[in-house]
């Protein structure tokens, strides 16, 4: 067998691979290197999560634990029609909020009351950066833009009127599918809703590559904020004689997709370090053509952001098997570690592991050790024998799943009983069980653990947030037959394709999997056909594209989704669609492809199949790395009108801030509801039910001595339709609710300071 690297912990360093261990023992990149050397005041909101170090905390203070209650919305700007997602987290530069707006507009807003200062509008029918925008200006602020990605394209405007930099890139943008390796035409999603981070005139990117098989590579990339210029390159999945090409095959490179960043990332911008979590690689769940360690997949990965030189790395998962991405930022904080003052580097995973790393040598901060996980029975697939296991630090979510912890909410009996049998007959050897052809369980599930904006922190004592899900997922993979035509109406061929290409996720009833996968019943009755289109052919995490389907294929696709009644396909024929067929296409090496639904293990009234709480805010101490509090984030509202309360929300999209006024504020998606944490304790001081569903990361700024609070929200259509959820709309009452609530305390109130 070819030699590859395990990450494995011995006690003076992280395992390096050979040749690289002198790059680990450099010293800090000299602060002098970087465009400042300020501490960062916390005080402002001038781009994602924050700040550069992504900590997701504000030192404003005028709304603290003793008036909280007095909160109150400002003002709501509505925004609609912007698709299936919507979690954008504004960003405030003195007295401006720059936010998504409708139909995937980039809008100026005044931030003290909402009015609309102006509006870019994108191409529709694209691909957009949902999350949020990137702010940069030059030092002596003649020169103020405002950076997005949309069509898989990186645009820069002006930030005083919203009109496109024509000097930038190709009048205005830069082909974000040049320079992969890869023919840009074969590349149908890359660029990522979450935005990238400025260091000095840089902008760093990550990107979001579809979870199918040859999807593009997650090359990590810098480019010149004022010309467009790539100015680095990392390959995530390494080029010839590069460090880490032995941990996979042979030109794996050429064909292996994945390995990105797509959601957060964080910089030590005094030392110049860029901090990047990776995800797994392509396809994630069955890995036959790319046996080996994989790197540098599911790692935390520290480069030099000016030149994207390698500094260090930490592996969280090997040979990933299970979606186990790195998403959620890496936090930087300062401990008291055996009497020593520490600068480390905080992760999160999907896994429910916590992961605390020197932050300068990559050194854990507590042993993290090689444990024996199961072998993988499926054919040619090596999976790895051991994985990385945090020793002292607790898990924060749950990683494990029996018959006695099936959800007792769900309201029939029998299907209680039914996923009681299922949990029951499940292949399921702990965490790190390879998915087999046979049902497997995986818990954390692949949208469980923490996910994006999860992670937020108090720098001024060493705690460590983290909202999270406990999702199981129930994995099988089996073979897709081959194409099918089919004459007969565009509904008729169009279940056709809806059965071979969409049924696994979004169910024989179309009803889907919420809230990760959407309900498509009544999808279209408020005209959804173009953010349809661009979901199937550009994908939409977690969904990959289908650049297979012709304009024809997904006009009749859409037909059977308008109207399913009107399909018929005899029952034989749609047998013989759904069963399994060995095919042989073209593989590095040659073989059957597997796939699988992603297995979310939900009951038809909407409720998860496992028992609450659904989702926790836990608090560690990274002083001593023990859990300070742990607490249910949100509830149900449906639960909650029964008297059934601390379920925790299902599921909540993205994440919390800290502030200085010793408060948490965070929204829960399904009960609608913002609430104001005790930073100290997790006790509930504030709520407040709005319209709609928070998502996404909320902001905390200033203007003219009134501090505010802002969270995006959209209509709930997480849940069936048939338990109070609703299809995303362009128009109407439940999109009228969409958009920003932002609250404050009464005018003329002065706060806590």
């Amino acid at each position: 067998m070819r030699k590859v690297l395990r990450c494995a912990v011995v006690p003076s360093s992280v395992v390096l691979i050979s040749g690289l261990a002198t790059l680990m023992l450099q010293p800090p990149i000299n602060a002098s290197a970087t465009v400042s050397s300020e501490q960062v005041p916390f005080t402002t909101w001038r781009e994602y999560g924050g700040t550069p170090d992504d900590a997701q905390y504000s030192a404003l203070k005028q709304i603290d634990r003793t008036n909280v209650t007095q909160l109150q919305q400002a003002w709501f700007y509505p925004v609609s029609n912007t698709g299936f997602r919507f979690g954008s987290n504004p960003i405030i530069v003195e007295d401006v909020m720059y936010v998504v707006g409708k139909e995937n507009s980039v809008v100026a807003l005044n931030a003290a009351t909402g009015t609309e200062l102006w509006n870019h509008p994108t191409a529709k029918g694209t691909n957009f950066s949902h999350r949020g925008l990137i702010y940069w200006e030059s030092k002596d602020r003649s020169d103020r833009r405002i950076l997005f990605t949309s069509g898989n394209a990186l645009w820069a405007i002006d930030a005083r009127n919203g009109n496109t930099i024509e000097s930038f890139g190709d009048k205005g943008s830069v082909d974000l599918r040049v320079g992969l390796g890869r023919d840009p035409k074969s590349i149908r999603q890359i660029s990522s809703g979450t935005p990238g981070k400025i260091f000095g005139d840089l902008l760093l990117l990550g990107s979001a590559t579809g979870e199918d098989y040859e999807s593009p590579p997650g090359d990590l990339r810098a480019f010149n904020v004022v010309t467009g210029k790539m100015a680095w390159i990392f390959h995530t999945v390494p080029h010839p004689g590069e460090p880490g090409y032995t941990t996979w095959p042979p030109n794996a490179w050429k064909y292996i997709g994945g390995v990105n960043t797509w959601g957060e990332f964080s910089i030590d911008e005094k030392r110049g370090i860029a901090y990047f979590p990776t995800g797994s690689p392509t396809y994630d769940f069955y890995g036959a053509d790319r046996n080996g360690a994989n790197l540098f997949s599911d790692c935390l990965l520290a480069l030099d952001a000016r030149t994207g030189k390698y500094l260090w790395h930490f592996q969280t998962t090997h040979h990933d098997l299970w979606d186990y991405d790195l998403e959620a930022g890496p936090k930087l904080l300062t401990i008291n570690h055996d009497g020593k003052m520490v600068d480390v580097v905080a992760e999160a995973g999907k896994n429910g592991y916590m992961y605390v790393f020197d932050r300068v040598t990559g050194k854990p901060i507590w042993p993290i050790v090689e444990r024996p996980t199961p072998k993988s029975d499926m054919p040619r697939q090596i999976a790895w024998p051991t994985q990385p296991i945090p020793t002292v630090i607790p898990p924060f979510a749950r990683q494990k799943f029996s018959p006695d912890e099936v959800d007792q909410y769900i309201a029939d009996p029998k299907e209680r009983d039914s996923i009681r049998a299922q949990v029951e007959a499940a292949r399921s050897q702990g965490i790190y069980t390879p998915p087999d052809t046979k049902p497997t369980m995986e818990i954390p599930g692949n949208n469980g653990g923490a996910n994006w904006g999860s992670t937020a922190i108090d720098p001024t004592n060493g705690t460590f947030y983290v909202l999270s899900k406990d999702a199981p997922s129930l994995l099988e993979l089996a073979t897709k037959p081959p194409r099918r035509q089919m004459t007969g109406s565009p509904e008729t061929q169009g279940k056709v394709l809806y059965v071979q290409s969409c049924q696994t996720c979004h169910q024989e009833n179309l009803a889907g999997q919420p809230p990760a996968i959407p309900s498509l019943l009544g999808i279209m009755n408020h005209g959804g056909d173009e953010q349809l289109k661009i979901a199937v052919r550009g994908g939409m995490s977690p969904m990959p594209a289908f650049p297979d389907l012709s304009s024809t294929d997904v006009d009749d696709l859409i037909a059977y989704i308008r109207h399913p009644e009107e399909a018929h396909v005899p029952p034989d024929i749609l047998a013989r669609l759904s069963a399994p067929r060995q095919i042989s296409p073209k593989l590095a090496p040659a073989g059957t492809r597997y796939w699988t639904g992603y297995g979310y293990m939900n009951s038809t009234d909407g409720l998860p199949a496992i028992g609450p709480p659904w989702s926790t805010l836990t608090a560690y101490d990274l002083n001593t790395g023990k859990i300070k509090w742990k607490i249910p984030f949100g509830g149900v509202t449906r639960l909650e009108k029964k008297g059934i309360t601390d379920t925790g929300s299902y599921w909540p999209r993205g994440g919390v801030v800290v502030t200085a006024g010793g408060l948490i504020f965070g929204g829960a998606k399904s009960d609608s509801t913002m609430r104001a944490y005790d930073k100290d304790t997790g006790k509930v001081i504030w709520e407040f039910r709005i319209p709609a569903g928070p998502e996404g990361i909320p902001a905390v700024y200033e203007v003219d001595g009134r501090e505010y609070v802002v969270i995006s929200a959209r209509p709930n259509s997480d849940v069936p339709v048939s338990a109070g959820g609703v299809a995303p709309l362009e128009d109407g009452p439940a999109a009228s609710t969409q958009g920003y609530y932002v609250f404050a305390l009464p005018q003329g109130h002065s706060g806590g300071r």
